[in-house]
């Protein structure tokens, strides 16, 4: 995908690996045939702070739900992150003026942070604690959770978070890894803006801080990105015990993240 200079927004859709299949030579009965493979190259088993992190299925990253490389033709300025929570995209723009474009989930309507602001941190396997505001909208979701979640494999926020300011303060949004993987390419989230663990582990790599973010507004994604407005689905709030990540069980078996073992050059 070097020919950047020929691709367009709707090109981003085109932008499939071509597959290939191997078969038997005839004189070779007993060799098997290659089974198709279950993940996309993006999208490998990856070992990170001693985790072994799994593949992304393939049913997961079908069509345009992937990581993809192109011209970027939106309004955000080079070397910023761009979002369209309508479309579930987000855009790393580099400075001459390609992108790289990741599948996201978003917040459920009325649920998501909009105009510029700045990642002014980054985080490696953070820990998370919900916000007063969760606790007290949807406190069958969130309120067994108060007391935090350490970061870890059990963690909401996944492998890795950027962390949203606006006028020097937290606005408590996140650009996060997630191990919910239905939920990318649709909404339901309580705001933040899930990414494939893979995704999130390769734009932390990739992104420098303090750095401008811009998350779309209805009407520019209307303009920017029409073909793909609105596309996915709205999804209930997943709900999960406190015994799920809070039990012994669940504890005993965590343990803390190896920091000087990051995936580095995934």
């Amino acid at each position: 995908m070097s020919a950047y200079s020929s691709l367009s927004r709707r090109a981003f859709g085109s932008m499939l690996l071509a597959s290939t299949a191997a078969a038997c030579a005839p004189r070779v009965p007993e060799m098997p045939v290659p089974t198709a493979p279950q993940f996309l190259p993006e999208y490998p088993p990856l070992r990170d702070a001693g985790y072994d992190l799994p593949a992304i299925p393939i049913e997961y990253t079908q069509g345009i739900n992937r990581r993809m490389e192109g011209v970027y033709t939106g309004e955000a300025p080079r070397g910023s992150i761009d979002v369209d929570p309508y479309a579930k995209f987000l855009y790393h723009v580099k400075m001459d003026g390609t992108a790289t474009r990741y599948p996201v989930g978003v917040g459920r309507q009325g649920r998501t942070l909009s105009g510029l602001a700045t990642i002014q941190l980054k985080k490696a396997w953070p820990g998370w604690t919900p916000t007063a505001n969760m606790i007290r909208t949807e406190p069958e979701v969130y309120s067994d959770f108060r007391g935090g979640i350490p970061g870890g494999l059990r963690s909401p926020l996944g492998a890795r978070a950027l962390y949203i300011y606006r006028n020097g303060r937290d606005t408590f949004y996140r650009v996060h890894g997630t191990n919910d993987l239905e939920s990318i390419g649709n909404s339901g989230s309580a705001g933040c803006i899930r990414m494939f663990n893979q995704d999130i582990i390769h734009l932390y790599n990739n992104v420098t801080t303090p750095m401008t973010i811009n998350i779309r507004s209805e009407a520019e994604s209307l303009r920017v990105d029409p073909e793909y407005f609105n596309r996915g689905v709205e999804l209930p709030p997943k709900i999960i015990s406190a015994d799920e990540l809070l039990g012994p069980e669940a504890v005993s078996s965590d343990r803390e993240p190896m920091r000087d073992e990051l995936a580095s050059n995934f």
